[in-house]
């Protein structure tokens, strides 16, 4: 088979990387052995792959601080911050057995970017996650429902591995929103995983609920099957944060 012909048929599917490996050649690998060249050319296409998924990934997340990564963690003596918890958490395997993590704190302790760290180490690894602030997910259910989309909304919801709900409580929730949290926590319970984080702790969020019942029927099945991370700082992270951008500015 002539060489033209090979890269069309590469090109046809959609090995782009192979075809280009073998239409221009890198310096030195000609005198590579066949086995070698090949394996060589088909890693980097294997790679080219990953790494476009992780690319669509991460889009699809939409995650709120787009640029949060577990290695940017600080880790100071001024922090309540499990490393230890961070470190198990970063394998994803509570992905893997749909287990859920709660993230709770006041206002600057880092909640929303340890959160869509994890986001982005998830997706890293492959699942599919999505980030909602809580009070856009509920507007975005109305609107589903008005749009006679909101059982195909809610399934969509419930096939997402990593499902990342912020700012649980800034308000009390409607007979109706507390009907749509339960239906989600219904779904996704045992069947995928969820981070939420709100300002206070776990122990309060059953106020946010019009109804005892559905109140207890949502943390029953939020709470259970949770790491649990409660996040204390002295000082703001968005501060921290802010200071370290003005010192890499000045060197």
């Amino acid at each position: 088979m002539l060489k033209s012909q090979t890269i069309e048929k590469l090109k046809e599917l959609k090995l782009k990387v192979m075809a280009d490996m073998l239409t221009e050649p890198e310096e030195g690998t000609l005198e590579l052995s066949f086995e070698d060249r090949f394996s060589l050319m088909v890693e980097r296409q294997w790679l080219a792959r990953k790494n476009a998924r992780i690319k669509r990934l991460l889009a699809q997340a939409r995650l709120g601080i787009a640029g949060a990564c577990l290695e940017d963690i600080y880790y100071t003596e001024e922090r309540s911050l499990d490393k230890k918890l961070i470190q198990t958490l970063s394998t994803c395997t509570y992905i893997e057995k749909k287990l859920n993590v709660v993230i709770s704190g006041k206002t600057g302790t880092g909640k929303s970017f340890t959160a869509c760290a994890l986001g982005n180490c998830a997706a890293r690894n492959g699942f599919r996650v999505a980030y909602y602030r809580v009070p856009e997910l509920l507007l975005e259910i109305q609107e589903a429902k008005e749009s006679r989309g909101y059982i195909g909304f809610m399934e969509r919801l419930k096939n997402i591995k990593l499902l990342i709900l912020d700012d649980v409580g800034l308000k009390s929730y409607s007979l109706e929103e507390s009907r749509d949290i339960l239906e989600i926590t219904e779904a996704r319970y045992n069947q995928a995983s969820t981070i939420l984080s709100a300002q206070f702790p776990h122990s309060k969020w059953y106020d946010l609920f019009a109804d005892p019942t559905l109140a207890d029927a949502v943390m029953d099945r939020i709470i259970h099957n949770a790491y649990i991370m409660p996040l204390d700082s002295k000082r703001s992270m968005r501060e921290v944060t802010a200071e370290k951008v003005k010192i890499s500015l000045e060197e």
